[in-house]
């Protein structure tokens, strides 16, 4: 006599137990939408990433991608608009008005929110900048639909949904979140996470244009000036070529001059790992991963970084990863190009000497006569 022991059911709590159909009224909403950051008339380089990624998304759902640009009317607005078509946007939504000059987060999320509501998009993609996560959360919460934060990996599962992958656990661990019973399904992507797509002089396509049904007087937040930042000691880590950054390798905050020496020498940026920031030996706008800059330089040095998750994330997508660490069997030199077993202390000063020679003026002459 055989028994058939019957299928035990997945728990109600996994994904395979969840109900993967729409509701109804969910159902006409299709598209993926990129949200075209606009601020001070420059559109943010992230908005470029995204559309990149979105098209892809787009592709692999059959659908149409689309840029939905909020801003003042001008000459900034409307090249906001061409640049959504030249990187691969298939049309725009767009939204112009004054109350919309300067980014406040009762108009914008108005804007948003109602685009939103009218037109039905599947998937809304911002950046996660500070504009962005402002933005994001509150139009979400408005909607009442999930929002996927900080994502390294996007991609279509098979039914569909968008699979959403970011680091949790302090960035020990990936995980890949879905949000099957909402809709638009929302995310934010930090600067450089996705690969710049290439520029095409792809001509103006269909715009839809929307009204924003408010007025002046209805917003509580005033802007009475604009400090500008553009003098300021930031560093610009996630846009550099060519970064240097070092780990508790390094012994002493004394050593951070060997990074900072090496870094101008080969004219590049200078960063850090957390735990330098956390013992206040560098500022947090230096930090690099997965709690600080994501960067995609064309050279990454690593000296004295032992390469967990947390600093994997921010740094994989350069072209080239080079570590120095005295444990041969540190995490980074899993990922990296190239390794270097020794001691950064005396490594460090060793790349900058042969660098300085190596690019000194004097040096190219004689190369070139």
């Amino acid at each position: 006599m055989v028994t058939q022991i019957p299928e035990t059911p997945p728990p109600a709590s996994s994904r395979a137990g969840m109900k993967k159909e729409l509701p109804e009224h969910f159902r006409e909403y299709r598209h993926v939408w990129v949200f075209m950051e606009l601020e001070r008339g420059q559109v943010h380089p992230v908005s470029f990433e995204l559309l990149g990624e979105g098209r892809r998304l787009a592709d692999q759902l059959g659908v149409q991608l689309a840029g939905a640009v909020l801003g003042p009317p001008g000459e900034a607005t409307s090249h906001a608009v061409t640049e959504a078509f030249a990187y691969g946007a298939d049309l725009v939504y767009l939204l112009e008005t004054p109350l919309l000059t300067d980014y406040r987060n009762e108009p914008f999320t108005k804007a948003l929110t109602d685009l939103v509501v009218t037109y039905k998009p599947e998937i809304l993609l911002l950046g996660a900048t500070t504009l962005g996560r402002d933005l994001a959360g509150s139009v979400a919460t408005t909607l009442l639909t999930g929002l996927t934060a900080d994502c390294t990996e996007l991609d279509v599962d098979t039914d569909g949904s968008l699979a959403a992958t970011r680091p949790t656990f302090g960035g020990s661990l990936l995980c890949t979140i879905y949000t099957l019973n909402c809709r638009p399904q929302m995310a934010t992507v930090r600067p450089r996470v996705m690969r710049m797509p290439l520029r095409t002089n792809k001509p103006v396509g269909r715009v839809i244009r929307h009204d924003l049904p408010m007025v002046e007087e209805e917003i509580a937040t005033k802007v009475l000036g604009f400090l500008s930042d553009g003098k300021s000691e930031t560093a610009n880590l996630a846009y550099a070529d060519v970064v240097v950054a070092g780990g508790l390798g390094l012994g002493a905050a004394e050593n951070l001059r060997l990074l900072k020496n090496l870094a101008r020498t080969i004219g590049g940026e200078y960063g850090c790992s957390r735990p330098l920031v956390q013992k206040g030996w560098m500022p947090v706008d230096r930090q690099i991963g997965q709690t600080g800059k994501t960067i995609r330089p064309k050279l990454y040095i690593a000296a004295g970084i032992s390469g967990a998750i947390q600093h994997r994330v921010g740094v994989e997508g350069a072209d080239l990863i080079l570590a120095v660490n005295t444990d041969p069997n540190a995490p980074i030199f899993e990922f990296a190009h190239l390794g270097v077993v020794a001691d950064a202390i005396g490594l460090l000063p060793a790349l900058t000497e042969v660098f300085s020679r190596r690019l000194a003026p004097s040096r190219r002459v004689r190369l070139v006569t």
